[in-house]
């Protein structure tokens, strides 16, 4: 069981007004009591009584958050236009449409590889399970292409969310 001390509420409070760092040291304790049971504490009032050790002893940095006039961008910071955006999408939707056609071009040669493929019967392939180990590798990319279309699909559907 962990507790923040009064201390070290205190330094966050006023480094959080003087809006510098404030340092402390941290020291973690692992204590027994007489029935057995361990406890992990950082407060030296809950080791009395106890046969406790020093686990951990470090020196902590207590950093303020930063306020929100420092969050706002510099005034010649470069601004992004509605005109800026749209032509953006407009060219991230092309290039989808570009890779789309390529995907379908690319999933009607396999489709074509795999229909020459399944129609070839080899005098040695006697077996049915080699047959489908030969059309593995054609399947898988019929799989593949049909996979990354219905993933370009969902980009553009996205696109104009």
């Amino acid at each position: 069981m962990i507790r923040f001390t009064l201390f070290a509420l205190m330094a966050w409070g006023q480094a959080q007004a003087q809006g510098t760092p404030a340092e402390k040291i941290e020291t973690l304790w692992n204590c027994k009591d007489t029935d057995g049971r361990t406890t992990l504490t950082n407060q030296q009032s809950d080791t009395v009584g106890k046969n406790c050790r020093i686990v951990s002893q470090q020196r902590v940095t207590v950093v303020p958050a930063p306020s929100k006039s420092a969050a706002k961008s510099p005034a010649n910071f470069p601004k992004e236009s509605v005109n800026d955006r749209a032509a953006a999408r407009e060219r991230q939707r092309q290039t989808l449409e570009r890779e789309m056609a390529q995907e379908q071009d690319l999933l009607a040669t396999a489709k074509r590889k795999l229909a020459e493929q399944e129609a070839i019967r080899s005098g040695d392939e006697k077996n049915y399970a080699r047959v489908l180990e030969r059309l593995r590798p054609y399947q898988d990319a019929v799989e593949v292409h049909t996979k990354n279309i219905e993933a370009l699909k969902r980009e553009l559907a996205n696109l104009y969310r």
